[in-house]
C-alpha cells in the first residue's frame, strides 16, 4: 500500500495566539513493501509528520493517502479509524503502552478493538510471543514482571497483532544498550521481509538509516528536503551538514582512509562490513601493483 504525501502543512493551536507552524508544504512518496528512513535534527518535523500517517494528526492544508484512503483536515470518524486498520507506530518506550494485567490479554487488545473474534486474537497472541523470541510461559506473566526488553517485544506484539500493512517506528531503540539496539533493529528489518511490510523508521542514527533503509526522506526545519537512495543522500556531505547531519560512522571512516592513501575506495561503503570489503579490495590491488 502506498503512501503519498501532497503539500501537507500543519500548524499547532491553529488559530490561537499559540499557533506554531511545524509542516510546511511536505511532498514525499513511499512505496509499498519499502523501507524507508526519515532522518532530521531534533525539531525538524519528523515525530510530527509519523503522527500524520496513521490520522493521529491531520494536516492543517494537503492532503496523505494511504492506498485508496485520503486523510484531509476533514476527515473524521469511521474513515480515519479505516486507516488505523492498516498503519501501526511502534512509539518511543513502547513499553509505556503496556497496560493489561497479562501479557496475553495486552497483545489480543489491539485486534479486538477492531473486531478480531477473542479465539483468533488470542491464537495471533501466542503465534507473536513465539515469533519475538519471548518465552512460551510468559502469556500468563503481567507484562510488568518482564524485563525491560521482554516488555519492549510484548509492546511490539500489540501493535503487529492486528496484522498492519504498514509499520511505523518511532526511536525504537531509544535507551537500549548497543546490543539491545541491534537485536530490535535485526528483528525489525526480519518482519518487514518476512511480513512484506511497508517500514517506516524514524531515526537520528544515521548508521540504522544507512543500513536497513531503501530510501531515506530528510527533514529539516519542518521541510522535506532531500530524499534518495542511502547511497544518493549520505554522497551529499555538505548539503547534510548544513541540515546539522553527520554521516555514518562507516562512511566519515572511509573518508579519513582515502585521505590517507591518496585515492578513492569506490561507492560509498554504507556499513562495516562494506567498508572492510572496499579496504580489502585496496590493498590487493595495491599489493598487485
Amino acid at each position: 500500500m502506498d503512501i503519498a504525501l501532497q503539500q501537507v502543512e500543519y500548524s499547532y493551536a491553529k488559530g490561537t495566539p499559540f499557533e506554531k507552524r511545524a509542516l510546511y508544504e511536505v511532498n514525499a512518496v513511499i512505496p509499498s513493501n519499502s523501507y524507508t528512513a526519515i532522518i532530521g535534527h531534533t525539531g525538524s518535523g519528523k515525530s510530527t509528520l509519523l503522527l500524520h500517517l496513521n490520522g493521529l494528526l491531520k494536516p492543517t492544508e494537503g492532503e496523505v493517502r494511504i492506498g485508496d484512503l485520503t486523510i484531509t483536515s476533514e476527515t473524521k470518524g469511521k474513515a480515519l479509524k479505516d486507516v488505523r486498520k492498516h498503519v501501526g507506530i511502534v512509539f518511543q518506550f513502547p513499553e509505556h503502552q503496556l497496560f493489561e494485567e497479562t501479557v496475553e490479554k495486552d497483545i489480543m487488545f489491539g485486534p479486538m478493538n477492531f473486531g478480531v473474534p477473542e479465539e483468533e486474537a488470542r491464537r495471533r497472541a501466542l503465534e507473536l510471543i513465539e515469533l519475538l523470541g519471548l518465552p512460551s510461559d510468559v502469556s500468563q506473566k503481567s507484562p510488568f514482571e518482564l524485563s525491560g526488553g521482554q516488555m519492549r517485544r510484548v509492546a511490539i506484539a500489540g501493535v503487529l497483532a492486528f496484522k498492519p500493512s504498514i509499520l511505523i517506528l518511532d526511536e525504537p531503540t531509544a535507551g537500549l544498550d548497543p546490543r539491545g539496539r541491534k537485536e530490535i533493529m535485526e528483528l525489525f528489518a526480519r518482519l518487514h521481509k518476512e511480513e512484506g511490510l511497508t517500514t517506516i523508521l524514524v531515526t537520528h542514527s544515521m548508521e540504522d538509516a544507512a543500513r536497513y533503509a531503501d530510501q531515506i526522506i530528510v527533514m529539516h526545519e519542518g521541510r522535506s528536503v532531500l530524499s534518495g537512495t542511502p547511497e544518493e543522500v549520505f554522497a551529499e556531505e555538505e548539503l547534510l551538514s548544513s541540515f546539522r547531519l553527520g554521516l555514518p560512522r562507516s562512511v566519515a571512516f572511509q573518508r579519513d582512509v582515502e585521505k590517507l592513501i591518496g585515492k578513492p575506495l569506490g561507492g560509498i561503503a554504507l556499513t562495516e562490513e562494506q567498508l572492510s570489503a572496499s579496504i580489502a579490495a585496496a590493498l590487493k590491488e595495491e599489493g598487485g601493483q
